[in-house]
């Protein structure tokens, strides 16, 4: 089998990256890959920049070290053709490091990388705060050509990055003249599950945990989350609990006691790439309560799904608040019919977005 270098994420224990830490090594261990990892200093800042999911500095003290430790691997000989590198986030300017010592050393390896966020995507902090600078956008495409695999976890985040990132490029470029299914059927780009088929043996048993009339906002308190959206409608049903999870300071396994007590988890987000929380919420039988937008639009069905144009903005929801507090009253009140098709959108999210088969595939 194949010999892997996994240059995995610092770890953040409040959200999945602390768990990928053991749970990634694991399962490339268990397909037959011998497995290096290679991780960062565990002693860089650990609290993540406000409403993001990393330290902004922290994350490159971290990526620099496994930087130095790819250089040493070349240069003492330990990095053989064939061996394969994933990275467990693409936007990692190590890669171009790494492709700098495999093409001039004629070393050849291949090169795989999971894709969670960037400045094509408007919402994200790179989008928000940096947007469409050259600088920003022309690394993201140098990381693209740079791994010879790119994964995303829905359809909607390869759109996303094909469309804000690929298309805006000059026609004459040959990246935009190449065809779209191409670029799937070679494999460079691939929509896979993320590796979190932990999750099932860490949750299922809180679906027996009894409910009450608790309602959560499973997000980070960020601009593109629309927490006051949540918070206002806290006002309007006085008669069910509604709790915002990042006000509690809860630890992951606190929270996800928590999680089990709910009957309904919300989102109005207006950015959302494959969405855990309300997978999590799923597995252990709150009912989500999401919109009819972003990654969301492939992935729940439509019991679970309101328009979006709902919540667009919070001018609109105040619009059509009635509807959506009619819509909780609707799910909170018939709450034991909706487990049956809650148990069948657990089993399709499990199966085609939180399984990494597309991504082991791939490592042969």
């Amino acid at each position: 089998m194949a010999r892997v270098f996994l240059i995995d994420l610092e770890a953040v224990e409040t959200r999945y990256t602390g768990q990928w830490k053991t749970h990634v090594p694991a399962l490339l261990k268990k397909a037959g890959h011998h497995v290096n990892i290679i991780s960062g200093p565990t002693d860089i800042p650990s609290a993540t920049t406000p409403g993001a999911f990393l330290n902004f500095g922290g994350t490159n003290i971290y990526k620099a070290s496994q930087v130095e430790q790819m250089g040493r691997l070349f240069c003492d000989g330990s990095v053989n053709s064939g061996d394969h590198f994933v990275f467990t986030d693409a936007w990692h300017p190590g890669i171009i490091n790494l492709k700098y010592m495999s093409e001039l050393l004629g070393i050849p390896v291949t090169t795989h990388g999971l894709w969670h966020a960037g400045s094509y995507d408007p919402q994200d902090f790179l989008g928000r705060l940096v947007g469409n600078k050259p600088w920003v956008r022309n690394a993201e495409r140098s990381f693209y050509h740079a791994f010879d695999h790119n994964y995303f976890a829905t359809e909607f985040h390869v759109k996303m990055f094909f469309d804000n990132l690929l298309h805006d490029y000059p026609t004459e470029n040959p990246w935009y003249e190449e065809d779209w299914a191409e670029r799937y059927n070679s494999g460079k780009i691939v929509r896979t599950g993320w590796p979190m088929e932990y999750m099932q043996d860490t949750l299922n048993n809180y679906w027996t945990t009894p409910k009450r009339d608790l309602i959560l906002f499973p997000h980070r308190i960020a601009p593109e989350k629309q927490v006051e959206i949540f918070r206002d409608l806290a006002t309007h049903l006085p008669q069910y609990e509604f709790v915002v999870c990042q006000d509690t300071q809860l630890d992951k396994h606190e929270y996800h006691k928590l999680l089990g007590r709910a009957k309904m988890v919300f989102s109005a987000n207006l950015q959302e790439t494959l969405g855990i929380s309300w997978y999590e919420g799923a597995v252990v039988g709150a009912v989500p309560m999401v919109p009819d937008r972003l990654s969301y639009s492939e992935m729940a069905f439509d019991t679970f799904k309101y328009p979006s144009e709902w919540t667009e903005s919070f001018e609109a929801y105040s619009r059509y608040r009635p509807f959506i507090c009619k819509t909780i009253i609707q799910h909170m009140e018939n709450y034991e019919t909706r487990l049956p098709m809650l148990h069948k959108q657990t089993e399709f999210l499990r199966d085609n977005y939180f399984s990494a088969c597309g991504l082991l595939a791939n490592i042969k």
